[in-house]
């Protein structure tokens, strides 16, 4: 049975990777066997993340791009097709917090073109490969606010809403074709995205209530779902937006 997450001899590609979600993803894939490309922003060869990946006894290759530069995207994702990974994990992401009727636009340009137009735009490059040789995983994070609405992130909840949209889309006309294409939904993840929010007391107690598992998660309980979607274990999987939120969305 662990054959089915065995992803050894796998290459994957992880955007977001220096910290939080990302990281963690990155270092679930490589303990299951994986050799890793990370790519953030300012990610370096020695940070942690590197050298968790390389004491797995995995290779690890750093690249840093702004996914606000869509020229940076188009050439990182042209470099990457040439690689042909196996896998893909679109976890790049940012968030900006304003009421909507003050949202700056400039922050709304920002947020959907790093959150939603970049992934799009490197996932047509890096599918390429895939979809030519007829297998491959790409796993997009998608969020609560893929379901919901939220409260002062306008941007963030259209993009992520339409990381779901852009999910089913690929995966209606990709999984016939090999390709597996999923995502998940992280719930309230304790990293610096919503460190706003826990150090709003009135704000954290009251998502602390509505959460059934009675805590924040963490990065690391994400591990397990990034693992089974990149594996041969959820090869009948395809178009799913998979929640991993203590059990939010069934309250």
């Amino acid at each position: 049975m662990s054959g089915l997450f065995d992803l050894d001899g796998r290459l994957a590609v992880v955007t977001g990777a220096r910290r939080g979600i990302g990281r963690a993803m990155a270092e679930a894939l490589a303990q299951a066997g994986a050799d890793i490309i990370g790519v953030s922003a300012r990610l370096r060869p020695d940070d942690e993340v590197a050298e968790t990946v390389r004491g797995f006894g995995r290779a690890f290759e750093a690249h840093a791009v702004d996914f606000a530069d869509r020229d940076a995207v188009l050439a990182l994702g042209t470099e990457l097709a040439g690689r042909a990974p196996d896998i893909l994990v679109n976890n790049a992401g940012t968030i900006e917090r304003a009421p909507a009727a003050e949202h700056p636009l400039s922050w709304w340009d920002r947020v959907i073109e790093v959150d939603l137009s970049s992934q799009f735009a490197l996932t047509q490059l890096v599918a390429a490969p895939m979809l030519e040789r007829g297998s491959g995983k790409i796993i997009f994070t998608a969020s609560l606010l893929s379901f919901q609405g939220g409260i002062n992130v306008p941007g963030y909840t259209a993009a992520k809403s339409g990381i779901a949209g852009l999910t089913r889309a690929l995966a209606n006309e990709w999984a016939g074709r090999g390709v597996n294409v999923n995502a998940i939904a992280p719930g309230y993840i304790a990293t610096d995205n919503t460190a706003a929010l826990r150090e709003d007391a009135d704000r954290s107690r009251s998502i602390l209530e509505r959460i059934p598992a009675g805590r924040w998660g963490h990065s690391a309980d994400l591990a397990g779902a990034a693992v089974f979607l990149s594996s041969a274990a959820s090869d009948y999987v395809s178009g799913t937006i998979l929640p991993v939120d203590g059990g939010w969305l069934g309250r």
